[in-house]
Order: C-alpha cells, then sequence, then structure tokens
C-alpha cells in the first residue's frame, strides 16, 4: 500500500537532505538561460518560480506569479547522460619494453537520486532500460547505474507549446517506476507537495513525515490537475497512421524539402531522452607509451556515422533525416516493440531551424 504525505517546502527539502546523505543529488538547475539537470549540492539551488516558453526553435525563462518548483517543462538535457555518459573510457594499452598491457577501466558508480523526472521521461528510461538491458546491446554500466538510482518522480502542472506526450499515452501524470512521486499545489491557501511512495525506499524516506490530513482531498485535485494540463496539449503525433503507410513514402519529395533547412547539427539527437547512438575511437598520446579506447555519443546526422570502407551510406542530409526519423517513428516498432519517441518536445524547441517532427508526421500521413 502507497504511503502518501502533503508537505511543505520546506518539508521537502528536508526530504532531498535526507535522500543526499546516501546519494548523489541529480535535479534541475538553472545555467546560461536554460534548466538543465546536474549535479546538486543542495536543494536550495532548484530554481523557483519560473517558467519555460518552447516553440519551434525557440526557449526562454519567464518569471511566474509564484514560487513553483516544478512549474516548466523539460529544458535541453536528459536524464541518460547520468546512465550512459556522453564520453567513456573502456579501456587502456601501456607500452612494457617490446609488448603492451591491456588496463580495463574500472568505473566506480555513485549510487544517485533523480530529483523531478517527467512522465515522458519515465517513459524515455523505460525504453533505454530495453535498449541496454536485453539482447546483444546489453551495458553493464549502464544496468549497474540503474540499480543504484533513484527516481523522484513529478506530475506535471504545465505544458510547453512543443509537449506531445498525449500521443503516446505517456503523460502528463507519472503512472509507475517510481520510488517517489511529487505532485505539486501552489494556490492562495499555499504551497504543498503531495508526495506518495511507490517502492519500498520511498516508503521508508516518508515514514519520517506525519500526515497532515489533507493528503486525500490533495489526491482527488490530481485529477483536475490533470485534465487541465492534457487540455493545454494541442500538439499531436498519429504514429500508428503514420507506419501503416510509411513504406510508400521513402522517396517523398517531402525528405529533400526538409534537407533544404536541416543543419544536420545533430541537436535532435543530443537532447533526445531515448537514442542512444555511439562511436568508438582509439587514442594514443605523442610518445607512444599509452593508447585509450574511448565511446563517445555519435548521431545518424554525422556523415561519418554510417561510412563503411568505400564512403558513407547516407551522404546527403535529406537520407540522413529520413533515417533518424524512420528509425525513431516506425522502425523502432519492429526493434523494441514500440515508438522511441516519447512526445518531450526536445527535438521541436532545440532545432535551430525549428524543423516540427509532428508537422514532417503529418504530412507524410
Amino acid at each position: 500500500m502507497k504511503v502518501k504525505r502533503t508537505l511543505n517546502v520546506a518539508e521537502f527539502e528536508r526530504l532531498l537532505i535526507n535522500i543526499q546523505k546516501e546519494r548523489k543529488l541529480i535535479g534541475p538547475k538553472l545555467k546560461d538561460g536554460a534548466i538543465i539537470y546536474d549535479e546538486l549540492e543542495s536543494p536550495e539551488q532548484m530554481p523557483r518560480g519560473l517558467v519555460d516558453r518552447q516553440s519551434p526553435g525557440q526557449y526562454y525563462l519567464e518569471n511566474r506569479q509564484d514560487q513553483a518548483l516544478f512549474g516548466y517543462a523539460v529544458g535541453p538535457t536528459s536524464w541518460k547522460r547520468f546512465l550512459d555518459p556522453p564520453e567513456q573510457l573502456l579501456l587502456s594499452a601501456k607500452k612494457t619494453g617490446n609488448d603492451f598491457k591491456i588496463v580495463p577501466t574500472e568505473h566506480k558508480i555513485v549510487p544517485q537520486a533523480f530529483i523531478g523526472v517527467r512522465s515522458c521521461e519515465m517513459a524515455a528510461l523505460k525504453i533505454q532500460d530495453k535498449v541496454f538491458s536485453s539482447g546483444r546491446t546489453q551495458n553493464r554500466y549502464y544496468q549497474e547505474a540503474r540499480e543504484k538510482t533513484l527516481i523522484v518522480a513529478v506530475n506535471c502542472h504545465y505544458a510547453a507549446d512543443s509537449c506531445f506526450c498525449t500521443s503516446f499515452k505517456h503523460g502528463p501524470h507519472v503512472q509507475a517506476g517510481f520510488d517517489l512521486l511529487v505532485t505539486e499545489y501552489v494556490s492562495s491557501l499555499g504551497h504543498y507537495l503531495l508526495v506518495e511512495s511507490g517502492s519500498k525506499e520511498g516508503k521508508k524516506l516518508l515514514k519520517w513525515f506525519l500526515p497532515t490530513g489533507n493528503e486525500s482531498a490533495l489526491d482527488k485535485k490530481k485529477k483536475m490537475q490533470k485534465e487541465i494540463v492534457v487540455n493545454n496539449i494541442t500538439r499531436r503525433l498519429d504514429s500508428e497512421k503514420l507506419r501503416k503507410n510509411f513504406s510508400t513514402k521513402l522517396d517523398s519529395p517531402l525528405w529533400e524539402s526538409v534537407a533544404k533547412e536541416c543543419l544536420s547539427c545533430a541537436n535532435c539527437t543530443l537532447s533526445c531522452p531515448t537514442c542512444f547512438c555511439s562511436t568508438v575511437s582509439d587514442k594514443s598520446d605523442l610518445t607512444g607509451e599509452i593508447s585509450e579506447r574511448w565511446k563517445t555519443w555519435d548521431s545518424c546526422f554525422t556523415s561519418d556515422f554510417s561510412y563503411i570502407h568505400g564512403g558513407s551510406v547516407r551522404d546527403d542530409r535529406w537520407s540522413r533525416y529520413r533515417q533518424w526519423f524512420s528509425h525513431k517513428l516506425v522502425t523502432w516498432h519492429d526493434q523494441f516493440d514500440e515508438s522511441g519517441c516519447v512526445g518531450c518536445g526536445r527535438c521541436i524547441t532545440w532545432c535551430p531551424v525549428g524543423i516540427d517532427i509532428t508537422q514532417v508526421a503529418q504530412e507524410l500521413s
């Protein structure tokens, strides 16, 4: 049975401090004019009273009329960088006389807690769990980091213009997979956070707080809050309709039309919470004594990504965009039995030229 507690802001911060005694806190932080995810030295570093205004190719912050802790949607970063780092040393080779010695890298994985995971991001974590924990693509580092991660999820009470999570039935409220779930309420009557458990560890963290009697009342408001957010999400993407006819659209002139705008900058794949492509490279120092093998994030938008002996398979932008689009929305179903898109809208907001994946899908359908 779930444990539910109504906390004020000071009590919620105390809850995070208790978590921080055993885990590294990763949460929202204001940096360079955007709300990103980064390590928190203190809960006080979390932004307050801010809302993000997002649209194709645009993002800016405004002050809210209250001091809400989670009154915004999602920023440019996702949680994947804390489970599958952008750069990772795999092994080293050291020269010893006329021979060399392979030195595997031992990564020390510290227990961590993600603070403020949204419903679309919970869906993305579930997708990456499937990618990195099954078949030939198993990633031991990811698996161990995931096992050592506590999830403090948050129900959205605001939707940005670029959000379309409802198209994939992922939100705007979190359904499962969390240790703690937060629903924030700010009104003239006060500022409260309804926190409920989703695991044994979550129950343990909440046992130090006494029920206030407001839990039932706030729980009823949760449904109303969800309906308000759902009504504010107007962007749609019908992936089922798209998949039915997609095989007839492979030579559509739309691809070249989109490619005229696309910069192949890879912003969409880097900000996407589910993209997982990477490459491996070997580097040596100037003396030739030490060589290292590194794994780094890559993107299907780079010309070298599909390079094989003799050249690149996709040497023009339209084919690279089609590859990303079709994998994300169509062939991902063949690999993982679901879409690779969760409707977070990051690829729309952080595309420098404002290419809208929902609009492209609609035109193809």
